[in-house]
């Protein structure tokens, strides 16, 4: 053991440590645009939408697509001024899949029992996610794709040290999306029906509110943020039809750990949580002697959400809970 701990402070350089938070801060910024989703219809509903990580993976599904439609998926370098519009049109075409798919979800599978014992719900959510997974191996494919690096570069940071571009997109990207979320429940009228629904239904249906119209752009807006995820996931990481199961469950424990319900605390969590498995699994194998090392990392993010469950449960951004007369 003194051995090991001796390997791991040899192994703690500053270089090596930066190295680790910017993986940790990328891998985190795809979580959290996944987590926003769970947090945002949990707000309005009080309901786990488990299939959310499944809508993430038909999103990576339908970028793949059109990047292959473009000749992006060659071994051939793509002119970066090429590959940046078929990159958004990738990305507009998923929010727009995603966001179809988020509302038929809703008003197939989860209107139908808005008024049903709770379990029912989270049944159907489980059972429309094994059927999606299922489709998509048996009339897509249930191989694993990966997309070249098809935006080459970076940025040194320290001498051994550099971000790549693609990081920056994704960090940046993440920002952008939760400072627009932001700005759509706090300044808009849809905002504010998604908060009154929040607090009370009833009073907000007595209010002129239009209940199943907030609830469905909920799920829209939702599921468009894990297009976008899905977008910038496809950029580093391979996937197939079960990235969306382990992609939720993180996704969700980051809202869990921010505070599910509270939209900065779901980015919180998702930041969180990649910096939890990018230090775990850079460092911890030192410290174990190999016998933990980057292949347990899922092990690091639900320890994690283990911890956060014994100690502060109601996660670390506490939803704010008015009394109601």
């Amino acid at each position: 053991m003194a051995n090991c701990l001796n390997q791991l402070t040899s192994g703690v350089t500053i270089d090596g440590l930066t190295q680790q938070l910017i993986n940790g801060l990328t891998l985190g910024s795809v979580y959290a645009l996944i987590a926003l989703g769970y947090s945002m219809v949990y707000g309005v509903l009080e309901l786990i939408n488990f299939a959310h990580g499944d809508v993430f993976m038909i999103g990576t599904f339908v970028v793949y697509a059109i990047a292959d439609r473009f000749g992006l998926t060659g071994t051939a370098q793509v002119p970066i001024f090429v590959v940046i519009p078929v990159l958004l049109v990738a990305m507009i075409a998923a929010m727009a899949v995603c966001a179809a798919l988020g509302f038929t979800i809703e008003k197939v599978a989860y209107r139908p029992l808005r008024s049903a014992p709770r379990l029912a719900p989270l049944i159907s959510a489980i059972g429309v996610s094994f059927l999606l997974e299922a489709w998509v191996a048996n009339y897509v494919s249930a191989n694993y794709f990966t997309l070249p690096l098809l935006i080459p570069g970076g940025i040194p940071i320290l001498p051994d040290v550099s971000i790549t571009y693609i990081q920056i997109l994704m960090f940046v990207s993440s920002l952008v999306m939760m400072f627009l979320l932001q700005m759509l429940v706090r300044r808009t009228r849809l905002g504010r029906g998604m908060r009154a629904v929040a607090q009370d239904r009833e009073a907000a249906a007595l209010m002129g509110v239009n209940m199943d119209r907030v609830i469905s752009f909920t799920f829209i807006i939702g599921s468009a943020l894990a297009a976008v995820a899905a977008t910038l996931w496809t950029l580093s990481y391979s996937f197939n039809q079960t990235v969306g199961f382990i992609a939720g469950l993180k996704a969700f424990t980051a809202a869990v750990i921010g505070g599910i319900g509270n939209i900065p605390g779901a980015m919180l969590g998702g930041f969180l949580l990649g910096l939890a498995e990018a230090f775990g699994a850079g460092y911890i194998g030192n410290i174990t002697c190999g016998v933990l090392n980057s292949s347990y990392q899922n092990v690091f993010a639900f320890a994690f959400l283990i911890l956060m469950l014994v100690f502060r449960p109601s996660g670390i951004l506490r939803e704010r809970v008015s009394e109601r007369a």
